[in-house]
C-alpha cells in the first residue's frame, strides 16, 4: 500500500478518547517496506518541506519557531513541546501532541505490516481531532463554523503530510 488511504482508529489509538467524547478525529495510513522505528517517523514526519512550510508560518504568525533539531529531539523522547505543540501522551509506537491552544491534537503512530510472501512492512499512521468547544450561551459543546469550512483542506493536507513522511523515508533507503 503505496496511497494514503482513510482508516478507522486502531483500538489502542491514544486519540480514541477524543473521539469517544464527541470530538472530531481523523485517521490516515499508509505503508512503507522495512522495519520503521516510531522515532524514525516521528523525525521523518516533521522534517518534511511540506511540513517546513507550517513550521514557518507557527514560527512567523504565532511566534514558535521550530527547528529539525527540535523535531529530531521529540522524536527520541528527548523534549515534550516542538512549535505549537506540547505533549500529552507517548508509547513506544505513538505519540500524541496537543496544540497550544488546547483545540487539537496530533497523532503519530507506526505498526509491523506483513506484505506479500512474509516481507517485512511498517504501517505509519497520522491523525488529529478537534475538542468541540462550548456554545457561550447554551453550553452544548460542538464544533464551530471555522471547523466545517477548513474540513475538507484538513483532509487533503493530512494525506499530503503523510505521503511526504513517507516519501523522506523511502528516500533515506536508497543506495547511495
Amino acid at each position: 500500500m503505496d496511497a494514503v488511504l482513510p482508516h478507522e482508529l486502531p483500538d489502542a489509538a491514544l486519540l480514541r478518547k477524543y473521539q469517544a467524547k464527541g470530538g472530531y478525529a481523523d485517521c490516515y495510513v499508509t505503508e512503507v517496506t522495512g522495519a520503521v522505528s516510531h522515532a524514525e517517523f516521528v523525525e521523518a514526519f516533521y522534517t518534511t518541506a511540506l511540513f517546513n512550510v507550517e513550521r514557518a508560518l507557527l514560527g512567523a504568525f504565532a511566534s514558535r519557531p521550530s527547528t529539525d533539531l527540535q523535531a529530531s529531539q521529540l522524536a527520541a523522547g528527548q523534549a515534550d513541546s516542538f512549535a505549537a505543540w506540547r505533549v500529552e501522551d507517548r508509547s513506544t509506537d505513538q505519540l500524541l501532541l496537543a496544540d497550544f491552544t488546547g483545540g487539537t491534537r496530533s497523532w503519530l503512530m507506526v505498526s509491523p505490516a506483513e506484505g506479500a510472501g512474509g516481507e517485512v512492512r511498517t504501517r505509519l499512521y497520522f491523525g488529529s481531532a478537534v475538542v468541540p468547544k462550548a456554545d457561550a450561551r447554551t453550553g452544548e459543546r460542538k464544533m464551530g463554523a471555522a471547523f466545517r469550512a477548513l474540513l475538507g483542506f484538513h483532509r487533503l493536507y493530512s494525506r499530503q503530510l503523510l505521503k511526504a513522511a513517507q516519501s523522506r523515508i523511502l528516500a533515506g533507503r536508497k543506495p547511495k
